[in-house]
């Protein structure tokens, strides 16, 4: 998908990350040029994502560097699992109810949408927040899409939903953002399937027509409502992700 996430910002590759470490352990200076080498690097990633990256993003972006290697996955069980020529086709899932951190955005195309939104979470996640401290993060972040009337496009607003960590679940940070709210999802029952690379509008739209090849016709699923889940930054070629086809409530 094409957007900074906050595996994006978490997930530096290896040498990059413990090189910046390294830096920061060495004093002042050199901390202060091993943040603005991540900035320029998440600079450059916005850019072609066609997001601008404000400056006060540095700050987070180092933060959630440090703390990069330790990502809290959101719990579920395996309900079901179909494999197919030794990997799995997909696989149905259920999710507890749990607390998220929700942002929704409506720009122009869907990859601002999703940059713009993941930017005010970090902010959220590092320390604007009633307690002032870091959070922590979760994987997969989820980012809920519906499709026009029409079923070719994607309608223009995304929800982004970060998993509030284990932590926090019952006493919840208030954000200082207005525009992020925390949400109590009821539990969620999905079927997903791993698919990897680009995740931009047009191959989102390629793995929806896909999967319901897989499964056929069928009306036990929302077919207006998906959830695009992200696991790791865009900088990976063959990076992993999910689309959540989601049970209809029996």
């Amino acid at each position: 998908m094409a957007r900074i996430t906050l595996e994006d910002l978490d997930g530096l590759g290896e040498e990059e990350e413990a090189e910046a470490e390294e830096e920061e352990e060495e004093g002042d200076e050199e901390g202060e040029g091993a943040r603005s080498q991540l900035f320029a690097h998440w600079e450059a990633v916005a850019s072609t994502h066609r997001v601008s990256l404000p400056r006060d993003m540095a700050g987070p972006i180092a933060q959630m560097t440090r703390h990069g290697r330790l990502r809290e996955p959101v719990p579920y069980v395996t309900l079901a699992r179909l494999d197919k020529c030794e990997e799995a086709a997909y696989e149905e899932r259920q999710y507890p109810a749990g607390k998220w951190a929700c942002v929704t955005k409506g720009e122009p195309m869907y990859e601002q949408s999703i940059s713009m939104s993941f930017m005010k979470l970090m902010r959220y996640i590092c320390k604007e927040n009633s307690v002032g401290c870091y959070l922590g993060m979760t994987i997969p972040v989820l980012n809920e899409i519906h499709l026009t009337k029409e079923g070719t496009e994607l309608a223009r607003e995304v929800l982004t939903a970060f998993y509030l960590p284990g932590a926090f679940q019952q006493n919840p940070p208030v954000p200082m953002d207005p525009e992020i709210h925390i949400t109590e999802r009821a539990p969620l029952r999905v079927i997903t399937r791993v698919f990897y690379g680009m995740t931009t509008e047009e191959t989102i739209l390629r793995e929806i027509s896909l999967f319901w090849e897989l499964l056929g016709s069928t009306d036990t699923v929302l077919q207006e409502t998906y959830i695009v889940a992200a696991y790791e930054n865009p900088s990976i070629p063959q990076r992993r992700n999910e689309i959540w086809f989601i049970r209809r409530a029996e």
